[in-house]
């Protein structure tokens, strides 16, 4: 959002600018205004130069719009400007030398299953841990195959959970489904994500764990211990 601001803001043509950035996240005029809550002859003025370099006010109004729309698009332009963004979401990660069953995986973490409903017997073969928050943010959807690893036999760690519908509703949303969910320290959760859960078969666990503990508990996974 910097580095957009700041190019429209010190452009000599700012109006082209607007234009650039506003084709680059492949938007039209229409869709820009309408994101903006202004006319469409707004955004068509700016960017032939028939209005004056556009004020703080409404640069940031812009740029707001664009990350927004490309962020309910699934961030397919935001992905491309960082890089680093897997880093920034992937707390943890790591693989099991041999299957765990679920029920000493939940047992090690201190967990409680919110899923009541009877489900079959499971193995978690990994984990993931991933802030929540900056991972719905951020990652578009092809890059949710990255959290995976190597098998989808593993468990989805959230951290930053405050309600859980989000995480729910991209699993929900995304052709791979983990073997279970985990949340770590939710301030609470919502019965839609428990209902989510049960839609899609797999546990929704909690624990009270901090990061931390968690890795260094199932890390002795990834040894045989």
């Amino acid at each position: 959002m910097e580095k957009i601001a700041g190019e429209i803001t010190l452009s000599s043509e700012p109006g082209l600018t607007i234009r650039k950035w506003r084709e680059e996240f492949g938007l039209s005029q229409h869709q820009l205004a309408e994101a903006m809550g202004v006319s469409h002859s707004v955004i068509s003025d700016y960017e032939s130069g028939r209005r004056k370099s556009p004020g703080a006010g409404v640069v940031k109004k812009l740029v707001e719009a664009l990350i927004r729309l490309d962020r309910e698009a699934g961030s397919p332009t935001i992905s491309k400007y960082m890089p680093d963004a897997m880093n920034e979401c992937i707390l943890a990660m790591g693989e099991f030398r041999s299957g765990v069953p679920m029920d000493v995986f939940i047992s090690t973490l201190n967990g409680t299953n919110l899923n009541t409903d009877k489900l079959p017997a499971k193995t978690v073969y990994g984990y993931t841990i991933v802030d929540s928050l900056k991972t719905i943010m951020l990652l578009g959807s092809n890059d949710y195959m990255k959290i995976y690893g190597w098998s989808t036999e593993r468990a989805l760690i959230f951290t930053d959970v405050h309600f859980g519908r989000s995480p729910m509703i991209a699993i929900r949303a995304h052709p791979l489904t983990p073997a279970l969910v985990v949340y770590q320290k939710p301030e609470q959760v919502d019965p839609l994500a428990v209902k989510l859960a049960r839609l899609e078969g797999i546990p929704l666990v909690t624990t009270e764990l901090e990061v931390p503990a968690i890795v260094e508990r199932l890390d002795r996974f990834k040894e045989g211990i």
